[in-house]
């Protein structure tokens, strides 16, 4: 829902979304940053509190508690997390919020050092405490000063959409073990945690029997999952299961390519419902790096798994990559670009290294400064606009299924995602039609116009 010039100042509140208890009166904000497996942590929140009783306002300025889930993954989101508690604190000096909740991974991180830094906030609680998320709020709007961070969770429960109910996250881990050098993700998250597999059927034939038509597999790293629960790696057993239900698109997110193997690879090739979509993070290409990485790839392993992928024909591959990275030098860039352009990446985000505290990463001496890496990640991202727009314009005549999402009043265009989309990381279908669609019907159109990263298509009758 974008966000109101009465609601807020900042993009930071695009996510807001508010609850109102009907008897009492009380009123709660909800801002949900960062990444998809946050957006279930709040919809997890969402769930006890609208069984309470609570029900959905547009206005922020009506909230009485504000909660806040946070990112606190690199640089960027610390700051747009930052940015949003200060925000509900104006609101707060201002007399029209008198509670702040603040929740995520930047609370379970730096929660102990942030409730002495902003004393406007009533509450820090950690990542594991969303099942008790009714009590708190209620500790929380009774004046109680609330700061707890408990070291495990209670594993995923009941949820509140706030995405569409035709495409639904389904998160099947918690936590990573990779033991990445530069990520902190272990030391907010804990080690990898895999949900029992009956679970996570129950979770997916519940949304599809209410409407899904996309469900998302999503975890730190979904290829691990597993192999903490049942000692091997299991997604393709997983995706097998989750492949006879009567869901038209199956779509999974963060596959580790040292994990994605010709079994799964034939698998996901031979199964109409799994998206043929392979979201892999590669950070790198140079060997060198990738170690100091602590990945477990290799520039031949990574260029030997996409022959086999592209051997199967129509996947699409995405994947995020670290620039400036420590002790990278202008070669070691300059070759990573060069891969880039070679064009077999079809979706890719680029992203300047974030020196998180507490990472081996960041205790390497030869740190790159930060000019320099903002210029290198800009450059791969102006290559790979270069290759997504030769490859959109490849796309022009062919006829795709298309997940309608929205209808633009505005442009008077339906707005949709073939299968090489995923939400709110690649690019858009728009659409024009003759006849009114359904929001979240899948339809086939034809690719008339193209964009860098964007097309435009009519529908097919």
């Amino acid at each position: 829902m974008a966000a109101s010039p009465a609601m807020c100042s900042s993009a930071a509140f695009s996510w807001m979304r508010c609850l109102k208890e009907n008897d009492v009166k009380k009123t709660i904000g909800m801002i949900s940053l960062g990444c998809n497996k946050n957006q279930v942590d709040t919809e997890q929140m969402l769930y006890p509190l609208m069984q309470a009783g609570y029900t959905m306002v547009e206005d922020a300025e009506e909230a009485e508690l504000i909660i806040i889930n946070t990112c606190g993954f690199i640089d960027a989101a610390k700051e747009e997390s930052i940015q949003a508690i200060l925000e509900a604190g104006e609101l707060k000096k201002e007399g029209k919020v008198k509670r702040i909740l603040v929740t995520g991974c930047l609370s379970q991180r730096y929660g102990s050092e942030l409730k002495d830094e902003l004393p406007e906030v009533d509450g820090f609680i950690g990542v594991n405490q969303y099942a008790e998320i009714l009590p708190i709020v209620e500790r929380v709007l009774q004046g109680e000063k609330v700061a707890e961070f408990l070291p495990k969770g209670n594993g995923d429960g009941r949820r509140t959409l706030i995405s569409p109910k035709h495409s639904v996250y389904i998160r099947i881990a918690e936590g990573c073990s990779t033991g990445c050098s530069y990520c902190a993700i272990p030391r907010i998250r804990g080690r990898y945690v895999s949900r029992p597999m009956e679970e996570i059927i129950e979770e997916c034939r519940y949304f599809v029997e209410n409407g899904a038509k996309e469900l998302i597999i999503i975890a730190q790293d979904t290829s691990y999952y597993g192999k903490d629960l049942y000692g091997k790696y299991m997604l393709k057993e997983l995706l097998a299961e989750i492949s006879k239900l009567d869901v038209p698109w199956i779509r999974v997110l963060y596959t580790y390519p040292e994990r994605i193997d010709d079994e799964l690879l034939e698998f996901m090739a031979q199964t109409p419902n799994i998206v043929k979509y392979l979201d892999m993070p590669l950070q790198h290409i140079d060997d060198d790096i990738l170690s100091r990485m602590g990945r477990h790839a290799t520039e031949q392993g990574i260029r030997s798994l996409i022959d086999k992928i592209e051997s199967y024909g129509g996947f699409t591959i995405r994947t995020s990559l670290i620039c400036g990275f420590p002790g990278e030098t202008e070669a070691q860039h300059e070759k990573l670009l060069s891969f880039v352009k070679e064009g077999r990446i079809h979706r890719l985000g680029a992203f300047a290294y974030s020196q998180e505290e507490g990472t081996l990463a960041a205790s390497y001496p030869d740190q790159v400064e930060e000019e320099t890496k903002a210029r290198r990640a800009e450059e791969i991202l102006l290559t790979q606009q270069e290759v997504s727009y030769e490859r959109n314009q490849r796309r022009i005549g062919t006829v795709e299924e298309v997940l309608i999402d929205e209808f633009d009043e505005d442009l008077n265009l339906y707005i949709g995602r073939s299968q090489s989309e995923a939400p709110g990381v690649d690019g858009e279908v728009y659409l024009s039609s003759m006849e009114p669609l359904m929001i979240g019907s899948i339809i086939r159109a034809e690719v008339t116009q193209a964009e860098e990263y964007d097309v435009m298509s009519e529908v097919l009758v």
